[in-house]
């Protein structure tokens, strides 16, 4: 693997557009689209596909790679709807099938892992791998945070402090994702993040997102959903793959060495230094490490 790759901040992907449930989804469909495998590529918050744009050429000569942007965030139509994780299940569920995706291979972060965990567990039979990192493997419980995570996070739950943070001071893109990039952000990469949220009135999935975290067995459908898919995921025969880093927000070492214990048939790769979005830090070894992965197991 190679740490002198340039990341690059240009987006060279045609932009696909889809009607699903009277809204526009949009999304980049590169690679052959009669491949053996599907790579399904699930952004979470405050991002969007863009958050894809260095690892996508690595997966395109592999097989068809789709990267959509979730309901109300990147260039996807922002409806008049709550955009709860209910929400959003029923949109991403609805534009797999729209495009008739089969033989999919999950590619998942942040949110996009909670929604690709629970299709995968409803969809057992057209799922035919997972990569994961940052993901969504379990629920919450505040004893478990740091004291400064777990206060950011329960601002952002309080009704006024949130709505100030989040949609008046647009934090999650100004100072969560720069905080947790693992690298200085340039201004072309900032703007390309800022372009869909310079509306206030267009943040709100933004900020329903951390209002959909279960935190202690609430809310309940997240709660149910994520012990659902992490009873299913910890036995399945599917083959997983799963980065870390050394200063994750979500999967710290010690959950991926009780992953790497518990979960059958899976693979890790430790990226060493690394935050939250990985992909801004750590695209090519991404890439490079889901290639290998494929060519030895699934391709």
């Amino acid at each position: 693997m190679s740490n002198i790759k340039p990341i690059s901040a240009e987006f060279p992907f045609e932009s696909n557009f889809q009607e699903i449930l009277n809204s526009k989804m949009h999304y980049i469909d590169e690679g052959d689209k009669n491949s053996k495998h599907t790579f399904l590529l699930l952004h979470g918050n405050p991002t969007s596909s863009y958050l894809w744009r260095n690892i996508i050429p690595h997966l395109s000569p592999l097989g068809r790679v789709v990267a959509p942007d979730l309901i109300g965030m990147g260039k996807s139509d922002k409806p008049d709807i709550d955009y709860t994780f209910k929400d959003h299940i029923e949109y991403l569920d609805a534009l797999i099938e729209k495009l008739a995706l089969k033989d999919i291979i999950l590619v998942i972060q942040d949110w996009g892992s909670g929604l690709g965990f629970n299709y995968a567990n409803k969809h057992r039979e057209n799922i035919k791998g997972i990569v994961f990192f940052e993901a969504i493997v379990q629920v919450s419980y505040w004893k478990d945070m740091s004291e400064e995570v777990a206060g950011v996070f329960q601002k952002f739950r309080d009704p006024k402090e949130g709505y100030e943070m989040i949609v008046k001071n647009n934090f999650f893109i100004e100072a969560m994702l720069p905080m947790g990039a693992g690298r200085e952000l340039t201004e072309e990469e900032m703007n390309n993040y800022r372009a869909p949220y310079l509306e206030e009135k267009h943040r709100k999935p933004l900020l329903a997102w951390p209002n959909q975290i279960s935190f202690d067995g609430i809310p309940k459908f997240t709660t149910d959903i994520v012990n659902s898919y992490n009873e299913y995921h910890k036995t399945s025969a599917i083959p997983k793959l799963m980065f870390y880093a050394n200063s994750g927000l979500i999967i710290v070492p010690e959950l991926a060495q009780n992953i790497r214990e518990t979960w059958k048939n899976i693979t890790s790769i430790d990226l060493g230094e690394g935050k939250h979005y990985l992909q801004e830090s750590h695209p090519h070894e991404i890439g490079e490490g889901i290639v290998d992965w494929y060519k030895d197991i699934l391709e």
